[in-house]
């Protein structure tokens, strides 16, 4: 009989619940991933899309809709619920593995007192404020009849100061701050600040393990800060020590995966042995993996990929399966909750930018950066009303609130420093102006290609087009780089750059370059109201194009959907 087999006799399980299992997981994932890309597309966070997933697969829509059906594929109780409540678990435990890799110690001490008083105030601040909301009106933030208040509004607090070091730093590098000097002050403050906040979650949640008992509140902070001491000294050690012969002694990335991770997982299983909680022991033991610098960036990236292409779509769609987002939706809470957090965290930290002398604007900016909660304020509402510390109208605040300001954190920040994400080429470019195999031979009959489709992608008149690049033109050669030509025009039509693409096996002669001929040719057209475009799409052009083995992979492409995927993998359409 087979290991599985086995295993499932001596769980009396009953027959079909593999089969079941199976398909609503399969059910789940492919909506959780199919609707975060969605998201993606638009510009929004993933995870909206995976949550989204699970409120539309739940008892806020399918479960109205369909109830005998939802309940036969995602049931309430038996064994299938057991073990997506525990795959759930297991999924948010390697998702804080994950979290804490992305932390980096050194950032911190090169910033020294600015992200000290960055977060410090990005703490302190939305603590109190949280607090003495959730203290002197209880009601307003979803306060449940027959909770332990103080514990509740402990929780308020914590939960309104804590950042999302994972969607910070993701907001950064798509806006190409991540390594300038305001990004290396947001990442450090922001890495302060997690570990104060979830070490205070951690006391928090060891108040109430033992329901009934008097909380022995200096043990359970002792034994946090205990742990978090011995995981980022003798943990780092030993993993400092241990990973290089993981490398060098096992297959990749088979061998580090399965070291990182069971280190996690016994990490997470001795501080909820010590009565604190499984995602603070994995959080820990991903700092302390991220921090050795024996830990190769493929190896961290293929860990994050691992993590987050299953586990995290799953956590997230399963939150929004086990809430009903519609009955347990009250503005009044949504409202509080949503201008307490961004009020406190954007004042305070802006207040300790300030103190520690940056530009009004730049600390402006930093509230807005370190305001973005995200995915890391949905697993903390979600660890806490699984351990029955607030109720179903908090959470959903919770998930409203750190949707809204993972959204608002990069336009926030573009706004406060003046600038905007630059247009990426790839984000322009239309299917139906893309053009398989070019007929021309020379420039103008390439144009007069391209033109024509781009017309259909814009409903600009074809002749005005090729009328406004030839005028362009006199003035600049269509020669970007070798092998590439870029013909362009500003256009008074259209209100959002398009870039149509032509491809040529035998090559179309470049006016103005006699010696060169181009195998691509991107018709580039850019509003006439916002010239910098321009310059914006053509250089991320050179820069992208500018490797000859991405030149032939475009080249030797058969459709739009090869392309685009092909310019995906590259990074090119991020």
């Amino acid at each position: 009989m087979p290991f599985s087999l086995i295993v499932l006799s001596s769980a009396s399980i009953e027959a079909g619940t593999v089969a079941h299992l199976l398909l609503a997981l399969g059910v789940l994932l492919l909506a959780a991933r199919s609707l975060g890309e969605l998201a993606r597309y638009f510009g929004y966070p993933t995870v909206l899309g995976e949550l989204s997933a699970g409120i539309l697969l739940g008892p806020a829509l399918f479960g109205r809709l369909a109830p005998d059906l939802s309940e036969a594929v995602f049931p309430s109780v038996g064994p299938t619920k057991t073990i997506l409540d525990g795959l759930g678990t297991l999924s948010v435990t390697l998702f804080l593995l994950v979290a804490g890799m992305e932390v980096d110690l050194s950032r911190v001490a090169r910033q020294g007192r600015t992200a000290l008083l960055v977060g410090l105030f990005g703490i302190v601040v939305p603590f109190g404020l949280g607090y003495t909301t959730a203290h002197t009106a209880p009601g307003l933030v979803g306060f449940d009849p027959g909770g332990n208040p103080t514990v509740f509004a402990l929780f308020v607090a914590t939960a309104l100061s804590i950042s999302a070091l994972p969607v910070i730093a993701k907001t950064l590098m798509d806006l190409q701050l991540y390594k300038s000097d305001f990004g290396t002050i947001v990442i450090a403050s922001a890495i302060l600040n997690d570990l104060a906040g979830w070490i205070v979650f951690a006391v928090i949640l060891g108040m109430i393990h033992n329901p009934g008992e008097a909380p022995n509140v200096w043990g359970i902070v002792l034994h946090s800060i205990g742990f978090a001491v011995a995981m980022l000294t003798v943990g780092r050690w030993i993993v400092h020590r241990v990973l290089p012969w993981v490398q060098a002694h096992t297959a990749w990335p088979g061998g580090v995966i399965v070291f990182s991770i069971s280190f996690a997982l016994v990490s997470a299983a001795i501080t909820e042995w010590i009565g604190i909680h499984a995602i603070f022991g994995a959080f820990l033991a991903g700092i302390a993996l991220g921090d050795s610098a024996h830990l190769r960036e493929r190896t961290r990236a293929t860990v994050g990929e691992f993590v987050s292409s299953f586990f995290a779509p799953l956590f997230f769609a399963l939150i929004g399966l086990g809430i009903d987002f519609v009955s347990h939706f009250d503005w009044v809470v949504v409202l509080v909750v949503l201008t307490v957090a961004c009020l406190g965290k954007i004042v305070g930290c802006g207040v300790g930018a300030r103190l520690s002398g940056v530009a009004p604007r730049e600390a402006l900016a930093i509230g807005f950066a370190m305001n973005a909660r995200g995915s890391m304020e949905i697993i903390l509402g979600v660890t806490a009303f699984q351990a029955g510390v607030i109720g179903e109208r908090l959470l959903v605040a919770l998930v409203v609130m750190a949707l809204v300001t993972s959204v608002i954190a990069g336009p926030g920040i573009q706004r406060a420093l003046a600038r905007r994400k630059p247009v990426r080429f790839a984000r322009a470019l239309k299917s139906g102006a893309f053009v398989l195999e070019l007929a021309a031979g020379d420039e103008d009959t390439a144009v007069r290609e391209l033109a024509a489709a781009a017309a259909r992608a814009t409903g600009v008149d074809a002749g005005e087009i090729e009328r406004a690049v030839r005028q362009r033109r006199t003035a600049s050669s269509s020669h970007l780089v070798d092998g590439v030509a870029a013909p362009r025009a500003q256009i008074s039509g259209i209100e959002w750059p398009v870039v149509a693409l032509g491809l040529s096996r035998t090559g179309v002669a470049i006016e103005g370059a006699p010696a060169t001929s181009a195998s691509l040719v991107f018709l580039v057209l850019t509003p006439a109201a916002r010239p910098e475009i321009e310059a914006e799409i053509l250089s991320d052009l050179e820069a992208t194009l500018g490797s000859a083995e991405l030149r032939a992979k475009i080249l030797a492409v058969q459709s739009y959907t090869e392309l685009l995927a092909l310019l995906r993998a590259d990074g090119a359409a991020r």
